[in-house]
């Protein structure tokens, strides 16, 4: 077996990412990662095994690059715990998601390509079922108000909010999209 760089295979994985943003799950292919990553042609080809893997790999990579980091996370849990905070929290998310646009439009592709795909389809909700279940747990024991319920139905509304400002950027302006983060928490949270 052929020894891998690591290095290699995550530019390889986050060039996968860039291209599905632009070209959708059709323009992914071996020889569009490698000219999107700048790597002789059949590199990609080398690193993975089928389209399928490639898919797979990307729908993980981007669930580790949307995670928070840990300061964020820790100063999520300064402050008040009243609905004030988590519209604050809820804000900062739809900001941080929004800013990894390639990765959102890449992921919304593979929810897509996921229909068809078993095995992207497995581990797209491993990852997705595992962030929302961190979210209510961290939610919950955090002791902001609201219980699991609000915490999903704030997280359906606000990936929604995100899918409007990176592909329809003009539906809601900026003051609208805090306005509307704001009612969503309002309406949801006691």
């Amino acid at each position: 077996m052929v020894r891998q760089n690591v290095a290699r295979r995550a530019a390889l994985v986050d060039a996968a990412i860039e291209v599905l943003a632009r070209e959708g799950a059709r323009g992914l292919t071996f020889r569009a990662v490698d000219a999107q990553a700048e790597v002789p042609i059949g590199t990609a080809s080398n690193y993975f095994a089928s389209r399928d893997e490639l898919f797979t790999q990307a729908g993980g990579r981007i669930y580790e690059r949307l995670q928070p980091d840990a300061a964020t996370i820790a100063d999520s849990l300064t402050g008040p715990r009243d609905r004030d905070r988590v519209t604050e929290l809820m804000r900062e998310v739809v900001e941080r998601v929004s800013s990894f646009r390639s990765g959102y439009l890449a992921l919304l592709e593979l929810r897509l390509e996921a229909t068809r795909r078993p095995d992207l389809r497995a581990v797209l909700t491993e990852h997705i079922r595992g962030d929302v279940d961190a979210n209510i747990r961290h939610h919950l024991e955090s002791g902001m108000p609201g219980d699991a319920t609000a915490v999903v139905l704030l997280y359906l509304a606000m990936n929604w909010l995100v899918v409007e400002r990176l592909t329809l950027p003009d539906v809601f302006g900026e003051e609208e999209v805090h306005r509307l983060v704001a009612s969503a928490v309002e309406r949801l949270v006691p």
